[in-house]
């Protein structure tokens, strides 16, 4: 296995992606961590099921204490899955792990994983640690996939994603319109890959027909307003000038 191993996503836009994936050393530190943390939560967990246990003890209520076991079986289990489902989720494709490695699962075509693709990654996470059978997929695979990431349709990439240098000219115009963006909307909530497809099609631009261009730049545009709460772009902006603010703002963010 490469130390680097750079894979190229396609996006449901027809954009090429280039992303380094996370690696067998990122992902145990990702893993150490957030095994710490999880184990610490399920202790704290049976804890609370033994002091509810004994008081219950004390009650002499079999069916009480029936009815407690079952209730704390489907908690544990609960939390046992809950904790990557609910960071995965929340925390777009990061648990506490992942962000403190920097790496981030994603879907297959580059986009946030949802709640189906967590919990499936969640589910299998036990058959991937027995015998460490994950381990053995990720440095066997050309994809470092994990049993999980091949039922889930994920993969796990590097943080930092910037692994081209911009290609391309900034119009003058994007420059004043990047600083109203750091001002004036919440350009940080933009994922890695947003900026990437970003990136991807103000360096392809002068390769694509008008037509093409034009849809597509329309297309991107609508969706990173709404992503960074963007409610009125200034009048006389193109589609094209308005994402090159984009990319001016989150490559310069203060």
């Amino acid at each position: 296995m490469k130390f680097f191993n750079k894979i190229i996503l396609q996006t449901p836009e027809s954009v090429e992606l280039e992303f380094y994936l996370a690696g067998i050393g990122n992902r145990i530190y990702a893993s150490i961590v957030d095994y710490l943390i999880w184990v610490a939560v399920l202790i704290v967990t049976l804890i609370s099921f033994a002091v509810i246990n004994y008081n219950l003890d004390l009650l002499n209520d079999d069916r009480a204490t029936l009815w407690a076991v079952a209730i704390q079986l489907i908690i544990f289990f609960i939390v046992y899955v809950g904790y990557f489902v609910f960071f995965e989720v929340v925390w777009q494709g990061q648990t506490p792990g992942k962000k403190v490695a920097k790496i981030r699962v994603v879907r297959d075509d580059g986009r946030t994983i949802g709640l189906p693709q967590a919990t499936i990654r969640a589910l299998l996470r036990p058959f991937d640690d027995l015998f460490f059978i994950g381990f053995f997929f990720i440095i066997l695979g050309k994809k470092e996939k994990r049993l999980g990431d091949l039922v889930a349709g994920t993969i796990v990439i590097q943080e930092e994603t910037a692994v081209k240098s911009p290609k391309f000219i900034v119009s003058p115009a994007a420059e004043p319109l990047s600083e109203y963006l750091k001002n004036n909307t919440e350009i940080a909530l933009l994922l890695p890959e947003d900026f990437a497809t970003v990136r991807e099609y103000l360096q392809r631009q002068k390769e694509m027909i008008p037509t093409a261009k034009l849809a597509l730049a329309k297309q991107l545009a609508y969706r990173i307003k709404d992503i960074i709460g963007l409610e009125d772009v200034p009048e006389n902006v193109t589609a094209s000038i308005f994402l090159e603010a984009v990319y001016l703002a989150y490559s310069n963010p203060l």
